[in-house]
């Protein structure tokens, strides 16, 4: 399996710095996206922190992810599954204490979602509301589920999809890494196929975007300009957040020889449906 990735984060039009991080590691077939909060150094520095610990703790466990190692047992025990979302666990911790030892950056927290490539599957562990999407097939699908009053609210029957969009309250967060010492991590595991297309976002994207026009600017250019059409976008829709977009298309063997930094790579969707599932 080769993932080829592309990354790109932009301020958006009405702040004047950006919290967002990202981090694309190829070499370990590991990404990350996080949205920090805070203010114009917590946020930075925590959204910072938290891709910087996520890839030190993958790097110093490389031999867990080494794709020429099979784990045995359920992939719902999978070693990568449960070091993915302990290096998130391990970025809670490291900014919580940070804002412990600096009064000016009490308070500060990320989003943060990672996934990592290993023996066909993708492993996604996230904590807040930047998103994992899946465009296979011609559709569609939200992996992640938001952690967020909003997103609570609509699965309760509280609001309608109609009022989550609208809400004063969409901006909340129900679950941080910063927060505290240690947060709960979800677990996603999803079986590749080939030309699947995976995106990673924090929310200035998809608060002005929709997933079905995720969808079409993933199936109708070339991938390697996805992150800065749909960027593009949402600052047309006003930009009124930090914006960052990863794409990972997961390659066959006809796609060997690409370079993975200059390739026009055409998204032709493959395979059927879906088959992903939280991990316990």
């Amino acid at each position: 399996m080769r993932i080829i990735s592309w990354g790109s984060s932009d301020v958006g039009m009405k702040r004047d710095h950006n919290e967002d991080s990202f981090m694309l590691v190829p070499e370990l077939n590991v990404f990350v996206v996080a949205d920090g909060m805070g203010g114009h150094a917590g946020g930075e520095m925590a959204s910072g922190m938290s891709v910087r610990t996520i890839e030190k703790v993958m790097r110093d466990n490389a031999d867990i992810i080494d794709p020429k190692v099979a784990h045995e047992g359920s992939i719902e025990q999978s070693p990568v599954a449960l070091l993915l979302a302990n290096s998130i666990r391990a970025a809670c911790n490291a900014v919580y204490q940070k804002s412990r030892q600096v009064p000016q950056l009490e308070g500060m927290g990320t989003t943060t979602v990672a996934m990592c490539f290993h023996q066909g599957y993708g492993f996604v562990a996230h904590v807040g509301d930047s998103r994992c999407y899946l465009v296979r097939d011609g559709n569609v699908l939200q992996l992640s589920e938001d952690h967020s009053l909003v997103n609570e609210q609509l699965k309760a029957g509280l609001i309608t999809p109609a009022q989550a969009k609208a809400s004063r309250f969409k901006n909340i967060i129900t679950r941080s890494v910063g927060f505290d010492t240690d947060v709960e991590v979800d677990r996603i595991a999803v079986e590749t196929k080939p030309h699947d297309v995976f995106m990673m976002c924090s929310d200035g994207l998809t608060g002005l975007v929709t997933d079905d026009e995720i969808r079409d600017v993933v199936t109708e250019n070339f991938l390697h300009r996805v992150p800065s059409i749909l960027i593009e976008m949402a600052n047309q829709r006003g930009g009124d957040d930090n914006i960052t977009v990863i794409v990972m298309y997961v390659a066959d063997d006809e796609d060997a020889a690409w370079d993975d930094a200059s390739s026009d790579v055409e998204h032709e969707p493959g395979g059927a449906g879906f088959n992903a599932g939280m991990l316990n």
